[in-house]
Parts: structure tokens; sequence; C-alpha cells
């Protein structure tokens, strides 16, 4: 996993390796979705999110507690949620 930052969620359930830049094109000020759905299309994070099982992700989404039931039934948009979040700590922590 050359050149790949690796992020672990918070209770350690769910972890990704994503490239630094692709991160960082998918964590800026404004709209990220159309970036996002970019970085989902790459064969290396396709392989990583098919992985996931949807009730899991949805319960560690949950724990965000910016999403309802109703939001968290729509696995694909919590896939686009997690990658978003992944991105984000992954941007914000690169000098940790």
């Amino acid at each position: 996993m050359t050149n790949k930052t690796l992020w672990t969620s918070g209770c350690g359930r769910i972890e990704f390796h994503i490239r630094l830049d692709d991160a960082k094109a998918c964590s800026h000020a404004g709209q990220c979705d159309s970036d996002v759905t970019w970085l989902r299309q790459q064969p290396y994070i396709i392989e990583q999110t098919n992985a996931l099982n949807a009730l899991l992700l949805a319960d560690i989404l949950r724990e965000y507690g910016a999403w309802d039931d109703g939001d968290l039934a729509n696995h694909d948009a919590n896939l686009d949620r997690i990658v978003w979040i992944a991105c984000c700590d992954i941007s914000e922590y690169e000098f940790e």
C-alpha cells in the first residue's frame, strides 16, 4: 500500500488506505460530492468499500449523530459519507 495513508474509524472497525492527494481532493471547502463520487470509482477504493458490511457501516455512521435512520438506510450514500469522513480526517491530520 505504498503512498497511501491508513485511516481507521474511531471504533477501529473500519479502515481504509487512501492516497493523500486523493484525500485532499475530497476534503476541500465547498461541495465535495463530485470528488467523492470520482474517488469511489477508483479500483483501489472500490475494493475496500465492497468489503464493508452495510449494517456495520450504518452503526458506525450513527455514532456521528448527523444522520437519522432514514438517511442511514441508503448504503450507497453511507459509502459516500464514510469515504468523505476518511478523506477529511486524513487531510486534517496529515502532519501528525
